[in-house]
């Protein structure tokens, strides 16, 4: 299906938009919507939090009348059900708008096609497939959320240059710069929820909140009012984590996923749940938790763990996304390895990845990767 280049420059705008809900839009998808006639916008908006207008409901309401015969530019399939807020497809119907171009079609079953079924039948033309590519990274947890069940999950580790996170006796503090450890703060607040185990508990005792700085702050659309500090979920097969640590303290839901069959309940402070879900040799069952995650609305999950958990992550074949803050440091054979991944003894079994990124972040570097995706014959 071919676009013109206005087609392209109106849905790169879109995109634009949509990226200022990042970190307010959750558990909904990021969307954006531009409203033109020919080269001119007559309106733009875009999803800031669950529960307010759509994006485009908020470009209708910019644009008024001039709507009326306008091309509406949307990131995601307009919604054709009743929600917290009305059908956006028919809001586009009521407006008069005489043509629709999505990036991509709406996952979500409850849309589905749906929408711009209900827009054609209106006798409104709609075309998709522009700049999906973009707008499905762009919602990558909403679209895995959707289609595999479960968040979409990344791995956040910091290492020296020879490969250590933490010296024999578990000292761990601090790696890497307080310029990379500010860069965390502002890749926890993209995600719906943050995990840890009981050894990362007992070593650095963390809070697993966003602590934010005048970066986060001044983001263009970007209000504190709106913002929910991530879900923090602790593993803990033998329920024995103590209730003091900070993260059962500080503002905000945490998890406190025990060990389904010995499990019992005990009076917990405010805001902290406890989750029983099925173990094996004393190891939480990983598959079950990111499907429990993604039922409670987490469209991306971070892992900030230790080795051990960490690489049960890997070994489960759940980590979409590694990214590692690299330390200019030589810490020493004695210190301890990025990930516990035995298995791997051979070059044959060794695990190949896709650098997707890589940045200076203070003096460190961030290094961004994703699993090779390899074929039967062992080729990338």
């Amino acid at each position: 299906m071919s676009f013109s280049a206005t087609d392209n420059a109106m849905m790169a705008r879109a995109l634009q938009l949509a990226a200022l809900g990042r970190y307010t839009a959750r558990p909904n998808p990021m969307v954006g919507c531009v409203l033109a006639r020919g080269e001119t916008i007559v309106g733009e908006g875009w999803h800031r939090k669950t529960g307010s207008h759509h994006a485009e409901v908020n470009a209708l309401a910019k644009a008024g009348r001039a709507a009326r015969g306008a091309t509406a530019y949307v990131t995601l399939e307009p919604c054709s059900h009743y929600g917290r807020t009305p059908p956006c497809a028919d809001a586009l119907v009521k407006a008069g708008v005489r043509r629709v171009v999505c990036a991509t079609k709406d996952p979500n079953p409850r849309v589905a096609g749906q929408g711009m079924a209900r827009l054609e039948a209106a006798g409104i033309p709609c075309q998709s497939g522009l700049l999906a590519a973009e707008a499905e990274r762009l919602n990558r947890g909403f679209f895995s959320r959707m289609r595999k069940q479960r968040p979409f999950v990344t791995c956040k580790m910091a290492m020296s240059v020879d490969g250590r996170t933490a010296m024999a006796t578990g000292e761990s503090k601090w790696i890497t710069s307080a310029e990379a450890r500010q860069d965390v703060q502002r890749l926890r607040a993209r995600h719906g929820a943050i995990v840890t185990g009981t050894g990362t508990l007992k070593a650095d005792d963390p809070s697993l909140n966003v602590r934010f700085d005048d970066w986060l702050e001044q983001q263009p659309g970007f209000n504190l009012k709106d913002f929910e500090q991530p879900l923090r979920i602790l593993l803990d097969t033998r329920q024995k984590a103590p209730l003091k640590n900070r993260l059962f303290t500080a503002p905000g839901k945490a998890w406190w996923v025990v060990d389904a069959d010995s499990w019992g309940k005990v009076a917990l402070p405010k805001d902290v749940e406890q989750v029983p879900i099925a173990c094996s040799d004393r190891h939480i069952d990983l598959q079950a938790l990111v499907a429990r995650l993604a039922e409670a609305g987490v469209n991306e999950l971070l892992v900030e763990a230790g080795p051990l958990l960490a690489g049960s992550f890997f070994r489960a074949n759940l980590i979409d996304e590694l990214v590692v803050y690299m330390a200019p440091k030589l810490m020493g054979s004695s210190a301890q390895g990025l990930l516990h991944m035995p298995e791997i003894s051979t070059m044959a079994k060794a695990k190949p990845l896709e650098l997707q990124d890589i940045r200076m972040v203070g003096n460190d570097i961030r290094l961004t990767y994703q699993p090779a995706v390899v074929d039967k014959g062992g080729k990338r």
